[in-house]
């Protein structure tokens, strides 16, 4: 969004922290049609919507699952013909920023008890500051489960070859749920 005014403490903040370089393994769940690639604009914990795409990963498997299979938790029922794939991606990132822990949030205004909650307010505002000052990503905790994120703003990667799919298999959502009992 053109003109958007950002939070000084957020941007002085994250202009203080050294950039990290990421290179691994993430995990995607995508629906079956669905380029694993493509990234949202949707609003999300770390997307303004419309502002600009943000590619969500996990740097675990399960931590990809969990977050989908949470959203399809929401649904009155659990909808029995969606068909995902869950993807093995390989990353590369020059400069990401990287915070641990709900607790490392804290001081941009994240509020620890209610990082599992809808308030995306702060969590967007981290990521737009970010992405305004040129880092490709972000190494963030999940909401959902003990995994760590890597949320990857696309217009900021210059490398063609930063995400590769490496790996794909389809999510059989019946054993998922059935393993969480």
């Amino acid at each position: 969004m053109a003109g958007r005014r950002h939070d000084r403490v957020v941007l002085d903040a994250l202009e203080a922290m050294e950039p990290e370089a990421f290179a691994g393994d993430v995990w995607r769940v995508a629906a079956r049609d669905r380029d694993p690639l493509r990234g949202s604009t949707a609003e999300g914990r770390w997307s303004p919507a419309g502002e600009f795409e943000v590619l969500y990963t996990s740097l675990e498997r399960d931590g990809a699952l969990t977050e989908i299979g949470y959203r399809l938790s929401l649904e009155p029922v659990w909808p029995s013909q969606v068909q995902h794939q869950v993807h093995r991606i390989g990353a590369r990132m020059e400069r990401s920023l990287r915070f641990p822990d709900v607790a490392s949030l804290a001081p941009l205004g994240v509020e620890p008890s209610r990082y599992s909650s809808f308030d995306y307010g702060p969590t967007q505002a981290i990521a737009a500051a970010a992405q305004f000052l040129g880092f490709e990503s972000l190494t963030v905790p999940s909401a959902r489960s003990p995994a760590l994120h890597l949320v990857v703003f696309l217009d900021a990667i210059l490398d063609g070859r930063a995400l590769t799919v490496l790996e794909t298999e389809d999510v059989d959502w019946d054993a998922w749920r059935r393993k969480r009992r």
